[in-house]
């Protein structure tokens, strides 16, 4: 699914299963709430810290989904065509950054 399809998906649950959209600092902060629940299974399965045994059944692909989930809400919201504004931030990053990475001794 593309990301359009994917917005449009979210505004027909919101439409069919939700009573609206949450307002836009709702979900600003149901989004931070989202990212650090990915932060901390991270920070647990793949850094440093120890893993507790409360957190060791949570999913990844599921918190990430969940992220999605509200991003796709705040362009809904906001009339933002993500799809396109995805599609410009790729091309710009490939046309200014392919040199530079290639050229990163740090990731030789």
């Amino acid at each position: 699914m593309d990301i359009k399809n994917a917005q449009l998906e979210v505004d027909n649950w919101i439409k069919n299963h939700g009573v609206r959209y949450f307002n836009e600092l709702t979900n600003m902060a149901q989004l931070t709430e989202e990212v650090g629940e990915v932060a901390r299974i991270i920070a647990r399965r793949y850094g440093e810290q120890s893993e507790k045994e409360s957190d060791k059944n949570k999913d990844l692909g599921e918190e990430l989904a969940d992220v999605m989930f509200v991003v796709l809400c705040l362009a809904n919201q906001t009339g933002i065509n993500l799809q396109e504004a995805f599609d410009k931030k790729l091309d710009l990053k490939t046309k200014r950054d392919h040199d530079r990475h290639h050229n990163n001794q740090k990731l030789k």
